[in-house]
């Protein structure tokens, strides 16, 4: 069991064009943009129905990789949030592990809530996500080989 690196830092956004343009501002290059819905999507994120529009941006080194999610359906029903600096939590974090299984028996083990059981994204990735403490959302993802 070994965790390899932080995959990927999600931010979901009503604005995908606009928040787009500030990470392009600030030296962010796309990496890709995509849209995705259908059942296995709604499995993996535990909502029903979700359609979503997306761009990966990232740092020039290739290092870093932020997720900009727009979500179509299902709406947030509170709408946007003005979260103020000492706001708590963060929507998710996605780590690229090996023995996916096991981390997460370990994690129930242990009372972790997961939104759902593992579930293989096409022919590349297992993948299951977890609420950790404070409401912290993670995703693990084992890349499969």
């Amino acid at each position: 069991m070994k965790i390899h690196r932080i995959d990927h830092v999600s931010i979901n956004v009503n604005n995908l064009a606009e928040a787009k343009a500030f990470f392009l501002d600030l030296g962010l290059v796309v990496q890709a943009e995509w849209e995705l819905n259908g059942d296995q999507l709604d499995q993996i994120v535990g909502l029903k129905d979700v359609k979503t529009a997306c761009v990966g941006l990232g740092m020039p080194d290739g290092q870093a990789w932020i997720e900009l999610v727009k979500f179509y359906t299902p709406s947030d029903g509170k709408g946007i949030q003005q979260p103020f600096a000492n706001t708590l939590g963060i929507r998710h974090i996605c780590f690229a592990v090996d023995d996916i299984e096991s981390i997460i028996a370990k994690l129930k083990k242990n009372g972790t809530e997961t939104f759902s059981e593992i579930q293989q994204y096409e022919e590349s990735y297992k993948l299951c996500y977890v609420r950790g403490p404070e409401g912290i959302i993670l995703e693990l993802a084992e890349k499969i080989i």
